[in-house]
C-alpha cells in the first residue's frame, strides 16, 4: 500500500485494504442500504402485526403491502442503476413540474373524492394506489438543482447566476411542500444547503438563505395549530401527556423499557394501541424497545456507513453532476434520519418524517430505493471502479441482468498502480 493511500483512512491496516478496493464504495452502499431495508421490513412486521390481525384478521396483511412496495422499490433501484447520467440531468425539470402540479392539487383540494381520484392530507389516491407527492419532490428537486448548479459552472459564486434560475424555484418548492408537510420542507432545505456547499457557493449566500428559511418555517408553524402544539409540548411533553405530548411520552416509555438488549423481537408492549404511528415515524422507539441500545446502535452505524459511502462517492467521481447529486442525496438521507431520530429521542420537535428504508410507507421507500440506485450507478462510475469493472469484462448476461459497464474513465484519473492491481483481479 502506498503512503498516500494509507493516509486516506484511519483504523487497522485490514480496514485500509478493504477501503482501498476499487468497488469499496459500491459494496458499502449496497450492504448498508440492504441491511437497513431488511431491518425495516422485520420491524414493520413487528409493529403492525397486532393491529393488522385485530382489524383485518390477518397479521401479515400490512407487511405484505410493505414487502410489495419494497419489491417495486428494488425494481426501481435496478432501473436507476442502469440509467446513464444524461438521463438524470434531463428528467429533473419535467419531474419537478409533475411533482409541483400534484402538490398544488393537494394544497387546493386537501380532501376530495371524485371517481377513482381522492386526496387525504398528504396523500393522493388513484384507485387502490396511494402515493405522497412530497416524497417524489425530494428526488425531482435534487436532480433539478444539481443540473442548474452544474450549468452555472465557474459563475457559481455570482449571486445573479443563482437568483434567476434556482432560488425562485426553490422558494416555490419549499412553500408548496411546507404548506402540507413542514418536516419534508426542512429536509429539502438541508439537501439544498448540501448541494450549494458542494458546489462551492459563497458563505454569505448561506447566511441569507438560513434567515429566509427560518422565517418561512416560523410562519408555516404559526399558521398550523398542530405544529404549534408540537412546538409548545417539545420542551416538557410530560405537562401535556394526555394530548399534545402523548406520542412523545409513549415513545420515551418504549425506549426506557428496552434497556441495553431490549425486551425481544416482536415482544413490544407499546405497539398494543399505546404508541401512535409506531410503524411509521416512531418506529425507532419500537427498535429501542425490542432490540435495546444494541439494536439502535446497529441502525445508527448502518446509517453512518451509508452516509460515508455517499460522501465517498461524491468525492471520487469526476463528473460534476454526479458529484453534486451524490452529495445532495447523502445530505437528504442523513438529514431525514437525524430529524426523525432526534424527534423520537426528544432532541428535536416531532415532525412526522419517516425513517428512510425502515418506516412503513410505500412512496417513501420506492423513492429512496430509486435514489440509492442512482447513487449505486455513480459508485460504479468512479474512475478506479470503472477501470476495474472494464478489466473484469463481465459477461453479456451479467451486464443485461444487473448493470451495464460504466463509461470509460479518463486515463489521467486512474492511478497507474491501482489500475494494474485491478487488472490482475
Amino acid at each position: 500500500m502506498t503512503t498516500s493511500a494509507a493516509k486516506r483512512h484511519w483504523g487497522p491496516p485490514a480496514l485500509h485494504g478493504l477501503l482501498d478496493r476499487p468497488l469499496a464504495s459500491y459494496f458499502l452502499l449496497l450492504s448498508s442500504a440492504g441491511l437497513l431495508l431488511v431491518i425495516g421490513l422485520v420491524m414493520v412486521f413487528s409493529a403492525t402485526m397486532v393491529k393488522a390481525y385485530a382489524e383485518e384478521g390477518n397479521a401479515f396483511s400490512a407487511i405484505m403491502r410493505q414487502a410489495m412496495w419494497a419489491l417495486i422499490g428494488l425494481v426501481g433501484f435496478w432501473l436507476a442503476q442502469r440509467m446513464p447520467v444524461g438521463v438524470y440531468r434531463r428528467v429533473g425539470r419535467p419531474l419537478l413540474l409533475v411533482s409541483g402540479v400534484l402538490l398544488v392539487i393537494l394544497a387546493l383540494f386537501p380532501s376530495i373524492d371524485v371517481g377513482f381520484l381522492s386526496t387525504d392530507g398528504l396523500w393522493i389516491n388513484v384507485g387502490q394506489i396511494q402515493f405522497q407527492p412530497s416524497e417524489l419532490m425530494k428526488f425531482a428537486f435534487l436532480l433539478y438543482a444539481a443540473s442548474v448548479l452544474v450549468r452555472a459552472g465557474p459563475k457559481i459564486g455570482l449571486w445573479r447566476e443563482l437568483a434567476v434560475p434556482l432560488f425562485p424555484v426553490a422558494a416555490v418548492v419549499f412553500l408548496l411542500v411546507g404548506y402540507t408537510d413542514l418536516g419534508t420542507m426542512l429536509c429539502l432545505v438541508a439537501m439544498f444547503f448540501g448541494l450549494l456547499w458542494s458546489a462551492g457557493v459563497r458563505l454569505r449566500v448561506f447566511a441569507a438563505m438560513a434567515a429566509v428559511a427560518a422565517a418561512g418555517a416560523l410562519v408555516l408553524t404559526l399558521v398550523a395549530s398542530y405544529r404549534m402544539e408540537r412546538l409548545v409540548s417539545f420542551g416538557s411533553p410530560e405537562d401535556y401527556a394526555s394530548d399534545w405530548g402523548y406520542q412523545a411520552i409513549q415513545g420515551y416509555y418504549a425506549i426506557a423499557d428496552g434497556g441495553w438488549f431490549g425486551v425481544g423481537l416482536g415482544e413490544s408492549r407499546q405497539k398494543w394501541e399505546w404508541l401512535p404511528n409506531g410503524h411509521n415515524d416512531f418506529i425507532f422507539a419500537l427498535i429501542a424497545e425490542e432490540l435495546g441500545v444494541v439494536g439502535c446502535a446497529v441502525v445508527l452505524v448502518l446509517f453512518m456507513v451509508l452516509a460515508y459511502s455517499g460522501m465517498r462517492i461524491a468525492s471520487r467521481v469526476d463528473d460534476p453532476f454526479r458529484r453534486l447529486a451524490a452529495a445532495g442525496l447523502t445530505v437528504w438521507i442523513a438529514a431525514q434520519s437525524f430529524i426523525n431520530i432526534g424527534g423520537v429521542v426528544g432532541l428535536l420537535p416531532i415532525t412526522g418524517l419517516p425513517l428512510p428504508l425502515i418506516s412503513d410507507g410505500g412512496t417513501a421507500l420506492v423513492v429512496v430505493l430509486g435514489a440509492i440506485g442512482m447513487l449505486a450507478s455513480f459508485a460504479r462510475a468512479e474512475p478506479e471502479a470503472a477501470a476495474a469493472l472494464r478489466a473484469r469484462n463481465p459477461g453479456r448476461w451479467v451486464r443485461l441482468l444487473w448493470a451495464p459497464l460504466p463509461p470509460r474513465p479518463h486515463p489521467r484519473r486512474v492511478p497507474k498502480a491501482r489500475t494494474t492491481r485491478s487488472n490482475e483481479t
